[in-house]
This record gives C-alpha cells, sequence and structure tokens, in this order.
C-alpha cells in the first residue's frame, strides 16, 4: 500500500513539474504590441553540418501570419512577417557567424543584418532557431478585442541555396519544413 502511494505522489509531483515548463513558442502583448518568442529543437538534417563545414551558407526563415478568426466570413488577415537568419562558417577563422535580417534576402540586405560570431556548430544552431520578442504586430494593429490566430513556421531555404544544392534538397525529406505550429492569441488581454 506504501508503494502505491509513494508512486501516486511521484506522479502528481512530476505532473506539476512538466505543467510548469515553459513553452518552447510564447507570444505576449505589451504596449508596443504582438511579439513572439520561442526557442526550439528542431530535427535538423544530418548532413548540415558537413555542408556548412564546406563553406556552404545556409539559410532559415522564420514565417509568422497573423490573422483575425471571423464567424461571418472567412479570417482577416492582420501581418506577415519574415525574418531570415544566415549561418555561415569561416574557416579562416574557424568561427560560426549568424546574421539576422528581417523581410526577404538578398545580398543587399545581408549588409543591414545583425552578425554575430559564435565558436562551435552548436552555439550558431542555438542562435538560428531561437527568437525573442520578435514583433509580429504594432500596438495600432492589434484588434482592440477577440482573438487572434498566429501561423508560423521555421524551415531551411532551399532556394538560397546554391544551384547543385537546390536540385537534391527538394528530394530529400530533411531539408524542408522543421518546425510548424498555429497559436490561438486573445487580444484583448494584457
Amino acid at each position: 500500500m506504501l508503494h502505491w502511494l509513494l508512486a501516486l505522489c511521484c506522479l502528481a509531483l512530476a505532473g506539476t513539474s512538466w505543467a510548469s515548463a515553459p513553452l518552447p513558442v510564447q507570444l505576449q502583448r505589451d504596449a508596443e504590441g504582438l511579439s513572439l518568442s520561442a526557442r526550439l529543437a528542431p530535427e535538423l538534417p544530418p548532413d548540415l553540418e558537413a555542408v556548412l563545414l564546406r563553406g556552404v551558407p545556409v539559410h532559415f526563415v522564420w514565417l509568422a501570419e497573423v490573422r483575425q478568426p471571423r464567424w461571418y466570413w472567412t479570417a482577416r488577415y492582420l501581418a506577415s512577417v519574415q525574418r531570415v537568419v544566415r549561418v555561415a562558417y569561416q574557416p579562416l577563422t574557424g568561427r560560426w557567424r549568424v546574421s539576422v535580417h528581417s523581410g526577404p534576402v538578398g545580398e543587399a540586405a545581408l549588409g543591414t543584418a545583425l552578425h554575430q560570431n559564435l565558436d562551435s556548430f552548436a552555439d550558431a544552431m542555438a542562435a538560428a532557431t531561437a527568437v525573442s520578442r520578435w514583433r509580429l504586430l504594432g500596438a495600432a494593429e492589434l484588434p482592440a478585442g477577440g482573438a487572434v490566430r498566429v501561423d508560423f513556421e521555421f524551415r531551411l531555404d532551399d532556394r538560397l541555396l546554391p544551384r547543385p544544392f537546390q536540385l537534391v534538397a527538394p528530394q530529400s525529406d530533411g531539408w524542408s519544413v522543421l518546425y510548424r505550429q498555429s497559436l490561438r492569441f486573445d487580444a484583448g488581454g494584457t
């Protein structure tokens, strides 16, 4: 009897610790608007590090679409925001470079990106797969009441790979969308 009671207490304690663990994706509303914070751990392609070590830069895309559901019509489109993260290995220094740019990427856009140099592949992937307080909507664009739906995805952008990799990447299962989620947020609350 005591064993059953002890097992039940352990399950109850484990359940509370799992429930209080932070979610990988959170929406926050403040005076400036609606923002998203996330720390993802997606299943990365197994040969990604080998491709990067050969000097091929890889681009990841964070894409979020915000809609307001309506019962009488289709959902009202509020915004679509994009963030491009470029990860590259620099063989002369032996360091990893992570560049973050909001909006569509191009060679000219990399000059206005935020750059960060890191020491390891794990650190570079941690920086590429995390976002903190990413602004989705300004305060004026956020509806006063009701709910909004945020659909976002994190994917590897195979269109920005060199041409030989573009031919192989769509056929590979691992080189596609790495994470996708839909969130509902009550816009009337604080």
